[in-house]
């Protein structure tokens, strides 16, 4: 319903428009014409074309923006749920990790510079992850470059 409102407004006023004629006997057509004719005494008869078009068109473009821009928050909202799910999945696995740090550390002979390293990639890990979410243009290159190394 909601998506043929408009074109439910135009039937409804067509239909009443239609009723109006018949009941009154009212020529919707010629009264059209007769007020045309009126205003070629004030030579703004020449206007009306070229402003219906320029108005169509400018219909026609206000639709098309609204549109795209409808995609675009519904692109927003899928990348948002599709980075929190990632969010959500990689915390866990970080989570999980740290049992495997916590053997390494109570393990005697465990290098402590893979202990290190380990800190280091799980940091860096956590900034990438951050730095993809606070990202404010979503394509394919702001994406790219809110990861690169």
């Amino acid at each position: 319903m909601r998506k043929h409102r408009l074109t439910l407004v135009g039937l409804t006023i067509a239909v009443a428009v239609l009723i109006f004629a018949i009941i009154f006997d009212f020529e919707v057509f010629e009264a059209a014409i007769g007020f045309l004719d009126y205003l070629e005494h004030f030579e703004i008869d020449e206007f009306i074309i070229p402003a219906l078009v320029f108005f169509g068109f400018a219909f026609v473009d206000q639709s098309r923006q609204r549109k795209s821009q409808k995609i675009e928050y519904e692109k927003i909202k899928i990348y948002k749920a599709m980075l929190s799910s990632t969010h959500h999945i990689l915390n866990n696995f970080l989570n999980q990790m740290l049992i495997f740090q916590m053997t390494a550390k109570k393990a005697p002979d465990f290098d402590p510079k893979v202990l290190s390293l380990y800190d280091r990639i799980v940091e860096d890990a956590s900034t990438q992850i951050e730095a993809l979410g606070s990202i404010t243009r979503i394509d394919e290159v702001s994406i790219h470059e809110s990861v690169e190394p």
